[in-house]
């Protein structure tokens, strides 16, 4: 028997019923030989991990724009957050971990520079729109391995779609929404939970709003420090699932921690996302993109020479929209200051 199979039938053995079983994958777009030694799932976890995308992350904004501070989360850091998490929930469920942490690495591959700012404005510019969630699809099938795409698993590629909606409903009442696995749906509810937590950390930590600030309701039910918060959540999300059904088939919280998460959400847009201190750099920074964007889809010839092609393999709106989604911050700033500004003349 290879390694992978015994390891197929460790799976078999020990997961929960309602697991996605690696042995059971629906596939992928193009038939591929199996590895002797990983089940498909890991596989996909290590071409995310190996992908030039993944790599980017550590260079694009979460919520403060190019932090001086060392302990500012990044996009990368922020993806670590989350697989940590959502492992977490899938270990107590008794999921398909390889599958939850695939689906969490790749959640935010097609990701904007300069965060949520970054996507609102390729959302407002570009002819066919644009969803963060689409572009990590369109990254990991298209945009990698100069076009050939990752060929994940058709399991991996529903969760990483379906991960988030904004705003949108944490555990989403309508099936349509949801991922088609449990792995899948847990690595939303771990998205959010990620998200509300270090970046309440964050804000704190840059001034922008006070422990005391934080909502007292949320204080009590939640925890008071970063800790108990996240603890708080992951432990209701597994023993409300499991609790008192004896057959589960969705995830579920409870209602008042469910209220509350929400309630710190939308504290968080209020007094940080929205805020003046915060958004203020973000409408700056979105000038760049825009006239990128315009600069490029005017002049394809330049384009094609940023790019080092001789044509596109796409729309001219839609190649620039990917160029510049899977721009770093900081790369952006010095594409921009390049075509745009003018350089001092060296006198010798």
């Amino acid at each position: 028997m290879l390694i992978r199979e015994s390891l197929e039938e460790v799976e078999r053995e020990i997961l929960s019923p309602h697991a996605q079983l690696s042995s059971e994958t629906k596939g992928r777009a193009r038939e591929e030989m199996e590895c002797d030694l990983r089940p498909p799932f890991q596989r996909d976890r290590d071409r995310i991990i190996h992908s030039k995308a993944f790599r980017r992350l550590k260079h694009k904004t979460q919520v403060f724009l190019s932090p001086t501070g060392d302990h500012y989360r990044t996009r990368l850091t922020h993806t670590l957050e989350v697989s940590q998490i959502a492992r977490t929930i899938s270990k107590g469920l008794r999921l398909n971990e390889e599958l939850t942490e695939a689906i969490a690495l790749g959640h935010d591959l097609g990701h904007t520079p300069f965060g949520h700012a970054g996507e609102e404005v390729l959302n407002q510019i570009s002819p066919h729109g644009f969803s963060h969630p689409e572009q990590s699809l369109r990254v990991v099938d298209l945009l990698e391995r100069e076009g050939k795409g990752l060929n994940l698993t058709s399991e991996v590629r529903d969760g990483i779609v379906k991960h988030s909606k904004g705003k949108g409903e944490i555990i989403p009442l309508n099936p349509s929404e949801r991922a088609s696995t449990l792995e899948g749906q847990v690595v939303r509810v771990a998205d959010v939970i990620a998200y509300v937590n270090h970046d309440l950390d964050d804000a704190v930590r840059a001034g922008v709003i006070r422990e005391k600030d934080i909502p007292d309701e949320c204080s009590q039910i939640l925890g008071r420090t970063h800790g108990e918060r996240i603890d708080t959540m992951v432990k209701n999300v597994i023993y409300t699932t499991l609790s008192p059904r004896e057959e589960w088939v969705s995830l579920s919280m409870d209602q008042r921690v469910l209220e509350t998460i929400i309630n710190l959400r939308e504290f968080l847009y209020e007094q940080v996302y929205d805020s003046e201190v915060v958004h203020g750099d973000f409408v700056k920074a979105s000038k760049i993109l825009t006239e990128l964007y315009e600069k490029f889809t005017e002049d394809p010839d330049l384009f094609l020479g940023e790019l080092g092609r001789n044509e596109l393999y796409d729309t001219i709106d839609r190649c620039t929209c990917d160029y510049l989604a899977g721009m770093t911050d900081r790369y952006a700033f010095h594409l921009y200051e390049r075509i745009f500004l003018p350089r001092p003349w060296l006198i010798f």
